[in-house]
């Protein structure tokens, strides 16, 4: 193969169908990665990049997440939701994943059920961050969490204890910690700051 050119159908099945690198698919046809480059080029494939490479070879069943536009009222009403928490609550400024931190269950609750419902990702891609202060014990604070939510304590990552700080309001609404909501998935993250940036 080294000094005959790359047929399109060929690429195509390979770079795109079942999304091998270009490194991949020289070592198949027994050519250069420069050479599978140039091919691509001139077949008119649209080669992939460094961030978009990463995200196939570790989805190589697809998008875990299937974001569909509501097609019903309650839909329409969860989807808006979703993205105002996400708008107001989330960390849109870590550009690799979907982050989101409170400490009212049931303001979490309703964005896994955005996250699941509308944006289509599965339960098991989706992992928790917990903080909790001094005071508090974090293995019943973690059990609180992991029963409300109906996750697997799996699902979270080590409990972070701080000092304890405030009285009176703001430690009645931390009395089971700060939660957050982490998937790390770019194309979702970028979905969503998409969608706040339409509006």
């Amino acid at each position: 193969m080294r000094g005959e050119p790359l047929s399109r159908e060929v690429l195509v099945r390979l770079y795109i169908e079942q999304q091998l690198s270009a490194a991949e698919i020289g070592a198949r046809l027994k050519c250069s990665t420069n050479k599978v480059h140039y091919w691509l080029a001139r077949r008119g494939i649209c080669i992939r990049s460094r961030s978009d490479a990463l995200y196939a070879r570790h989805n190589p069943n697809g998008d875990p997440f299937r974001f569909t536009q509501p097609k019903t009222l309650e839909s329409a009403f969860l989807y808006g939701l979703g993205i105002g928490l996400y708008w107001g609550e989330g960390n849109r400024k870590n550009r690799t994943a979907v982050r989101l931190g409170n400490t009212d269950p049931k303001l979490i609750q309703t964005f896994l059920r955005f996250l699941i419902e509308v944006c289509g990702l599965e339960k098991r891609k989706i992992r928790f961050g917990l903080q909790v202060f001094s005071d508090m014990n974090p293995v019943a604070v973690l059990t609180f969490w992991s029963k409300t939510l109906g996750y697997p304590k799996a699902h979270f990552g080590k409990v972070v204890v701080t000092p304890q700080r405030g009285v009176g309001t703001y430690r009645e609404k931390t009395k089971h910690g700060v939660l957050t909501v982490y998937v790390s998935n770019k194309k979702l993250r970028d979905l969503l700051v998409g969608q706040i940036e339409t509006l």
